[in-house]
Parts: C-alpha cells; structure tokens; sequence
C-alpha cells in the first residue's frame, strides 16, 4: 500500500515507517524542513516536506494514499498552553479534512492515554486501590494544568466529528512508550538520566509503560482490526514509581534513588523548578507534578482481543533496548 505517516521523524513516527518500510509498503514520511531525521537514516522512505498547519502540503502529500498514520503532535514548547493546545487540534483537524478529500481508505490517530484524564479517586489512592482506566474513560481533569493531554482529548473528538462524516478512522492511545531510538529524548528520558547519575527522588504514583514494538504492533493491527471511532489502549506493564526507578537504575547499573517525597511537599517542589525547567533537562515537565500520587494504570484486555495483540514486552526490555 501507499502510507503516509505524519510526524514521521519523531519516535513513533520513525518506528513506524521502519516496520512498514519491512514490510513492502510506500512509505511517505511527512515532517517539517527543520525536523530531526535521525530516525529514518538508512530507509527506504520517501520524504513529504511540509507541516501540518499547511493544508496545500498535507493535499498534495494525500495522493493517491491509501492509509494515513497520523502520528504528528505539534506541541510548539515556546507557546502558551491555550495556545498550544489550538496549534495541535488545528493541524489534526487539517490532516483529518485532507484525509476526507482524497478518500483514503482508512486513518490512524496516535493520541495519548492522557487523552483519558486522571482516575476518578483521590490521587492519595494506595496503589493496590488503584482502579484501571478503560478505553471509555471521560476526559475529567482541569486543561490549564496538563495542556498535553487536553489537546490530545481535543484532536480525539475532532477524529469522532471526522468518523461522524464519513472518514473510516480509529483512535489509538499508547501509555508512556521506552525502547530504542527515541533520538528526540536522549537527554531527557528516565532511562538517560538515571545512567546520568543524576538525583531523582521517588514521587509518589505510577504509570504504565509500554515497549515501542508493542505500541507500533498496536498501530499496525488498528488498521486492519480496529473498528472506525474507537479507542484502543496501547499499554503494557503498570509499575508504581518507585517499581519503575528500581528497574531502571538496576539497568543501567546505578544505585536506586532512595528519598521518598511525601504527597503535600510536591507542590512547592513544582514552584520552584518551574522557573529553570528549560535548563534542568528534566526526565519530566515541572507541570507534570500536578498528577503526583495518582497512579495511571490501563485495562488494556480491550486491545488484546480486538486487535489481536500478544503480551506486553517487559519495561526491563524496554529500557535495557
């Protein structure tokens, strides 16, 4: 087939074009002139040089396509988050319109479990109390304290109002994603930072983490065994934090963090990195502390038996890759 694939240089993106590039198909891979393309060095690709707030590029890059992954996320960190969050629905809104008018077959929408919002107990919740998000979970959290996930939940009900006219559309919405050649977080990621010996303390919460292979497996199945305007999780192991600092620093060979900060000491933490947060290089967003003591854990059965996915790789894996 001929694919496009928005966003194609970024981690998901260029895993993407690498595992369909396997597989014989055509692959277009669309990024901006200024994008980091150490992701697709060495494929056999062909590059669609535009942006997503041009309509005229996303038309003339829609010929003769058959399946579009839209995997793009304009998240512009120099704007506000209102801002930001209008700069990310508008281009999967153009990329959603462009689909419609050349009559693709079918398009995938990356989006986030963000796009779910926050779990519906307290965030002082033990773990082992933790409820499990599903796919149908509501959007339920304030935008001005995650813009991210905000405008993840906007561009999903921009792909609904797509499916509502017509567009044959399916929403998949991978956890937080590890593995080999994230070349835009070499410096940023856990993983990284802990190699680093640098100074993390345990947060309280968790999250749920997932191997590339297991979210672009998740991609490729959604195609062919999604069904148009659903939600498909991409999730692989819940870990609370502290399970997730001790994997990972057993892994690149590091004592594990050892302080522990209570729940009511994380605010005036976030106060005070907020201001330096662009020269830190952060494995977070200060932002983010907003969610501490939440504990994001998945039901991902839906996207096992739909789509057909095996078991989740293991965060070891991911982080060792």
């Amino acid at each position: 087939m001929r694919i496009l694939v928005t966003g194609a240089s970024g981690f998901i993106g260029s895993s993407l074009c690498r595992a369909l590039a396997a597989q014989g198909h055509e692959v277009l891979a669309f990024h901006r002139p200024t994008s980091l393309l150490s992701g697709l060095e060495g494929l056999t690709v062909r590059h669609i040089i535009g942006d997503m707030l041009d309509p005229t590029s996303l038309t003339q890059a829609l010929d003769d396509v058959e399946v579009v992954f839209h995997t793009a996320a304009p998240m512009r960190p120099e704007a506000d988050g209102r801002t930001a969050i209008e700069v990310h629905v508008l281009g999967t809104r153009n990329v959603l319109q462009a689909a419609r008018q050349a009559r693709v077959r079918r398009l995938v929408h990356t989006s986030s479990v963000a796009a779910l919002g926050v779990p519906d107990l307290p965030a002082s919740t033990p773990a082992k109390k933790a409820p499990l998000l599903v796919a149908r979970h509501p959007w339920n959290y304030l935008p001005e304290r995650w813009p991210y996930a905000y405008a993840k939940h906007a561009s999903e009900q921009e792909v609904l109002r797509a499916v509502e006219a017509g567009l044959q559309a399916v929403i998949v919405n991978p956890s937080a994603v590890f593995g080999a050649g994230d070349w835009y977080r070499t410096k940023h990621s856990l993983v990284a930072y802990l190699a680093r010996g640098a100074f993390v303390p345990i947060i309280p919460g968790g999250l749920n983490v997932v191997h590339i292979d297991d979210v672009i497996a998740g991609h490729l199945a959604a195609v062919e065994r999604g069904r148009s305007g659903e939600r498909y999780i991409l999730g692989g192991e819940n870990l609370t934090l502290p399970e997730l600092l001790q994997v990972t620093a057993q892994v690149v060979g590091r004592r594990p963090p050892r302080l522990r900060l209570p729940l009511w000491a994380v605010p005036p933490i976030r106060h005070l990195l907020e201001p330096a947060r662009k020269s830190l290089n952060l494995p977070i967003e200060p932002n983010l502390l907003w969610l501490a003591g939440y504990h994001f854990f998945y039901d991902t059965r839906k996207s096992q038996v739909e789509l057909g996915l095996p078991p989740a790789i293991p965060y070891r894996q991911a982080a060792t890759e």
